[in-house]
């Protein structure tokens, strides 16, 4: 059940966050930015509401399976450790087999999202930008009235257009771009998410009770989101900008050359760009998660019990 619980709790996060994560994204990737506001106004502006879900359709159906995997990787993994260490799956886990069980739910995820997140990143930074004509690459004539003009088409047209384009121009290793930088991001991070979360169920559970209330739920799972994407965001930033180099000339040679080159040309605060947007995301996303997530597991309980 923890399979389904966790595919549950990820949809139900993506639905919620989905917005706020294109405008994080377009602010690690696009140093024309100078703000969060600068980035909503631009991106309404230019394209709408629509600007805000681009790239949507693959993450919701490609998220149950990854939020599945996770949850139920963390689950079985922790059940393993305890029975070996304590001798029962059911046994109380400490802090370290937390920490191990959750940083494994989060590096087995990244062979399952580093395609996706790719094809997202570009979907999310991709601006209407022209594709060059048989006729070569001249400028069309100017139009008499830009609102009449149509907008330029984009290089990519959907998820699945992108994925087949990316793997076609760069090769199945284009797929996996920014997978170092993913899986350092993913390792950490969901450590710190899963332990941080049992922290803060256990401080939040009522005297004489097993287990937290919907409220103890919200906040525990809120937290640990901030917790997690504070301890991620770095990590973040290069991802992102390893996984959007491909729409033009390349500029990153690999992880290294990412992290040099963007603290050298934007100092060190580059890689917290998105830290203030990926936290106030984190909180209401990761209720939702942990509510809906607990919420099936307490119902099936309830009724196989």
């Amino acid at each position: 059940m923890d399979f389904i619980a966790g595919a549950i709790g990820g949809v139900c996060g993506v639905a919620v966050g989905y917005p706020l994560d294109t405008v994080k994204v377009r602010i690690q990737t696009e140093p024309k930015y100078t703000g969060i506001w600068h980035c909503i106004r631009d991106t309404y502006r230019q394209e709408r509401v629509r600007g805000f879900y681009r790239g949507l359709s693959l993450p919701v159906c490609t998220v149950s399976l990854v939020s599945s995997v996770s949850f139920g990787t963390y689950r079985h993994c922790l059940a393993h450790i305890c029975r070996l260490r304590y001798g029962s799956a059911d046994a109380k886990p400490g802090k370290a087999d937390i920490t191990l069980s959750g940083c494994a739910s989060g590096m087995v995820r990244v062979f399952l999202t580093s395609p996706t997140e790719v094809a997202k990143v570009r979907l999310q930074t991709q601006t209407q930008q022209r594709r060059p004509s048989a006729s070569g690459p001249s400028a069309p004539p100017p139009c008499p009235v830009p609102s009449a003009c149509p907008g330029p088409e984009p290089k990519y047209r959907g998820p699945l257009h992108c994925l087949a384009t990316v793997a076609r121009e760069e090769g199945l290793r284009g797929l996996y771009k920014g997978s170092s930088a993913l899986l350092l991001r993913e390792g950490h991070s969901f450590a710190t998410y899963f332990l941080s979360y049992a922290i803060l169920c256990e401080q939040l559970t009522p005297a004489g009770h097993s287990q937290p209330d919907v409220l103890g739920v919200l906040v525990a799972g809120g937290c640990a989101g901030v917790l997690a994407w504070a301890v991620a965001t770095p990590m973040d930033v290069i991802k992102s900008r390893l996984q959007a180099d491909g729409q033009g000339p390349r500029r990153y040679r690999g992880l290294v050359h990412c992290v040099v080159t963007s603290v050298r040309e934007e100092g060190p605060r580059v890689l917290f760009k998105g830290l203030a947007l990926n936290c106030c995301r984190a909180f209401p996303v990761n209720m939702v998660v942990f509510v809906a997530y607990e919420a099936v597991l307490r119902l099936t309980q309830g009724l196989f019990v």
